[in-house]
């Protein structure tokens, strides 16, 4: 469990924010302002992610160990019946770039979404390669629904409009907390290199930094936003598990949902298959996506599996 963080009187005993991660190597930057240094959590088990506060002991001039995590708004993670990965914590709002091609996995998508559902993260879907003509049809008709449930779908093409990019999301990301996902492929670097100046220099020395000088393709990593906020990058992905989520959770975190929640005949419906449900009302009268009841019952599923 986090706590909130306590000046401690022992000089060795700092406080700072993690802006990188890989494995269990941490970069921290001191709030002082002083060089940033690698950290190690202390013990063999590590729970700290990127935007966490921390105190940790400094052990040598660029290394330190540490020692207790500050009380987190939110952790954002995804995680199956065996392992958990951390994407980020402390966030105000996730940021999904998705591409007219390669094809973006709608899976991905509506997970995603549900994980900042829960999380109480605001949610801001970016539609990249707009410039791909004969592809822009059908995502702007597979993303037509998620307008529909309320969500903002911003359209660029961030390699071969890059002027559009600052006008359409400044004002979306200053002074907020942003964590940016998506598949690989979707153009998240090229979004990244036009919103952060000199993003290729700060991941090469975060890249040293983290590794004791050896190259680093793939870790989460912290940006200062010009106009104020941060932005933090996290890896390509191809799955996205919920299964920490409770059916309580999971049926909130559908927006298309909660209109009908409290509304159906048992108390304790699990909106499955049970009569007088009125999620399972609601599909069959076209006001809930189908597509989007089958994702619930597959989270739910997902959520039931115990490893024995």
């Amino acid at each position: 469990m986090t706590r909130g963080l306590k000046r401690s009187d022992a000089q060795a005993r700092l406080e700072g924010t993690v802006i990188a991660a890989h494995g269990r190597h941490y970069l921290v930057t001191p709030e002082d302002g002083a060089a940033m240094l690698q950290c190690f959590p202390r013990g063999k088990r590590s729970e700290v992610a990127v935007g966490d506060r921390v105190i940790y002991e400094q052990s040598s001039a660029d290394q330190g160990v540490i020692v207790e995590i500050g009380e987190r708004r939110n952790l954002l993670y995804r995680s199956d019946q065996f392992k958990s990965k951390l994407f980020a914590a402390n966030l105000d709002q996730l940021l999904i770039v998705l591409a007219t091609e390669p094809h973006f996995s709608e899976d991905l998508l509506g997970r995603a979404l549900i994980a900042a559902e829960a999380h109480g993260l605001e949610s801001l879907i970016v539609l990249n390669k707009i410039d791909v003509g004969t592809a822009l049809p059908l995502a702007r008709e597979r993303l037509a629904p998620y307008r529909e449930l309320g969500y903002t779908v911003i359209e660029l093409s961030a390699k071969m409009a890059p002027g559009d990019v600052h006008p359409q999301l400044d004002a979306r990301l200053k002074n907020r907390s942003t964590i940016l996902l998506g598949q690989s492929g979707m153009g998240k670097s090229t979004l990244v290199n036009l919103l952060v100046p000199d993003a290729d220099a700060a991941t090469r020395e975060i890249s040293s930094a983290l590794n004791s000088g050896r190259h680093t393709t793939t870790f989460t990593r912290l940006y200062e936003l010009p106009g104020g906020g941060a932005l933090i990058d996290s890896p390509g992905f191809q799955e996205f598990g919920l299964h920490h989520l409770s059916e309580g959770q999971l049926e909130r975190a559908f927006a298309d949902f909660r209109p009908y929640l409290g509304h159906c005949r048992f108390y304790n419906c699990h909106h499955l298959q049970e009569p007088g449900c009125a999620v399972l009302e609601a599909v069959e009268a076209g006001k809930i996506r189908p597509e989007r009841h089958a994702l619930y019952a597959q989270l739910v599923h997902e959520a039931s599996q115990i490893v024995r």
